[in-house]
């Protein structure tokens, strides 16, 4: 199992990371030993500016390879909640040396998930979700504000790399990311019910 996470995929984002738009999709990879399924985050002692993304992620169900777009829908069967924690201090000084930042975003733990429902249970054409920390909304998205499609995500990612069962493709945060910090609790909701509960210790 491997997971995959789509960067700049939300044009608002993309401007408060002063980032520009991507042409095509832009992904990179966390081992599977970044997922978890606990209600509890440890704050790791390497940085000490962790942000929070929240995400919609989409499991894998059909191996496939040069998947063309238009049947892409048939790759995935449920839709999840995640999130991409980001040590954003270290991954603003391996920017600056024009380093790979695996480390700000690969490390242990830092591809929370929550609950997954099948795909038939909700409308493809409109779903909202959100990010709550301590009961404050932080973060809104609806997926129709992505730049691009899951079917487009898909298509374009299997041309480089082969999906199997069970990966993991996060698909994108919206604006509004920002810091967390021990005590805080997390709460992460799709169409207004709760899928993921985080508490950072």
């Amino acid at each position: 199992m491997k997971i995959i996470c789509i960067g700049r995929n939300y044009a608002e984002h993309a401007k408060e990371m002063k980032s520009e738009l991507p042409k095509e999709p832009v992904f990179f990879m966390k081992p599977d030993t970044a997922l978890l399924k606990e209600e509890d985050f440890y704050f790791p002692d390497f940085t000490q500016d962790l942000h929070h993304e929240i995400e919609l992620v989409v499991k894998i169900c059909k191996a496939g390879k040069h998947i063309e777009e238009q049947f892409g829908n048939k790759y995935y069967d449920e839709i999840g909640l995640g999130i991409d924690f980001t040590a954003r201090d270290i991954q603003a000084k391996c920017k600056e040396k024009g380093l790979p930042w695996e480390k700000a975003k690969a490390f242990d733990n830092s591809a929370p998930i929550g609950k997954f429902v099948n795909k038939s249970t909700l409308n493809l054409g409109s779903i909202n979700f959100d990010l709550k920390i301590n009961n404050k909304q932080v973060q809104v998205g609806n997926i129709n504000d992505m730049i691009f499609s899951i079917d487009k995500i898909i298509s374009y990612v299997s041309k480089f790399v082969s999906l199997k069962v069970g990966d993991l493709i996060f698909t994108g945060t919206p604006e509004g990311v920002g810091p967390v910090k021990v005590g805080d609790k997390l709460e992460g909701f799709v169409n207004g019910e709760s899928f993921l509960k985080l508490n950072i210790k």
